[in-house]
């Protein structure tokens, strides 16, 4: 379900991992019937409730915008489909926790598109976390400067400009950064946030009217973890001019340092350390982190590893993380840092 992200990843990801991709849905009849074609999928839908209805799917995939995720992967686990959905994962709390209910009680593999946790830099960082490498971990700092929105000029109004869309840079990549976070550190205890929007002017390209998104395109978080240490991440996609995102974890014996070009990490990212006192140099990154590559799209190695995990969790009977209580937790941290920022950027509890 859906013709962008959907057709550029989802779809070659899932032929490649052993899937037969039946059908693709989209609500205008033209643009959908063209990508199939391009694509050779047979069958397309207008209709999201027409296609969960087919007793021929296995599984259905969600990569509509995310106000649709609600009520189309909770149709979907009903109908009995395994589900794999694109992030944000909701747009609240209580979607998120409705979507988990529906996935306990349907017993069906349910499973959220946070890919970039198999990529390598991010995989091997996780390791060396988890071998104790920096030691006690203390704070970790993300810069994220991306320049979509640089220019003074308007930018096309679309859902992502509008809250009820599910738009916004926090929602879009924000929610990518806080699901790593949690997959390093654990749970998150407290959430302090700031939400702007640096480049609000919108334009309607039919009519040419001017108007303000509702959107943040640049926010500023801190989040306090469980179990101990804090991580501090600021983004913007009004940066000029783009510089990438630089992730630092400094822990009571060392750093570890991650660095990319673009918005998305890499089949060949670096992981640059040091402890107990050495300079800092890459790390031979095992060969284990990179299994294959695919030249297709540089986002496909790391997404063909999440559908590996989807494929193994239908035949086990499980749902392996990053599944919906992922997103469910992931969500909590969303909706926690939007009531700081709406709040003067006060301290805000999770239980």
């Amino acid at each position: 379900m859906g013709i962008g992200f959907g057709v550029q990843v989802h779809l070659p990801g899932f032929r490649s991992e052993g899937w037969e991709v039946a059908a693709l849905c989209s609500r205008h009849r033209d643009k959908v019937r063209a990508a199939a074609d391009a694509a050779g999928v047979p069958d397309v839908h207008t209709d999201p409730l027409e296609m969960i209805a087919r007793s021929d799917l296995d599984a259905i995939s969600i990569t509509t915008p995310p106000a649709a995720h609600h009520p189309l992967a909770v149709a979907a686990l009903k109908a009995g489909k395994h589900v794999l959905c694109e992030k944000p994962f909701a747009l609240d709390k209580d979607q998120a926790q409705a979507m988990c209910d529906a996935a306990a009680a349907a017993g069906r593999t349910a499973m959220v598109a946070h890919e970039f946790r198999s990529t390598p830099q991010r995989a091997y960082i996780h390791d060396l976390l988890a071998d104790n490498y920096i030691g006690r971990f203390e704070q970790c700092t993300i810069e994220l400067w991306l320049d979509r929105f640089a220019s003074r000029e308007p930018r096309p109004r679309t859902w992502f400009g509008y809250a009820a869309e599910g738009g916004g840079i926090l929602g879009a990549l924000g929610s990518h950064y806080i699901d790593g976070l949690r997959h390093w550190f654990g749970e998150v205890a407290a959430v302090r946030g700031r939400l702007d929007a640096l480049r609000p002017d919108l334009v309607d390209a039919t009519t040419g009217a001017r108007m303000k998104g509702e959107t943040d395109d640049t926010y500023a978080f801190t989040l306090d973890f469980r179990d101990g240490g804090t991580a501090t991440m600021i983004a913007s996609f009004a940066a000029t001019p783009a510089r990438g995102a630089r992730i630092a974890v400094m822990g009571e014996r060392g750093t570890l340092i991650a660095e990319q070009a673009g918005p998305n990490p890499t089949e060949d990212g670096i992981v640059i350390a040091s402890r107990d006192g050495t300079p800092l140099a890459p790390l031979p990154t095992p060969a284990r982190y990179t299994p294959f590559s695919d030249a297709r799209d540089h986002r496909l190695m790391a997404f063909r590893s999440l559908v590996r995990e989807f494929n193994r969790g239908i035949d086990s009977g499980t749902s392996p993380a990053p599944n919906f209580t992922d997103g469910l937790r992931c969500q909590e941290v969303l909706d926690a840092i939007r009531r700081s920022s709406a709040n003067g950027g006060c301290e805000v509890t999770i239980e």
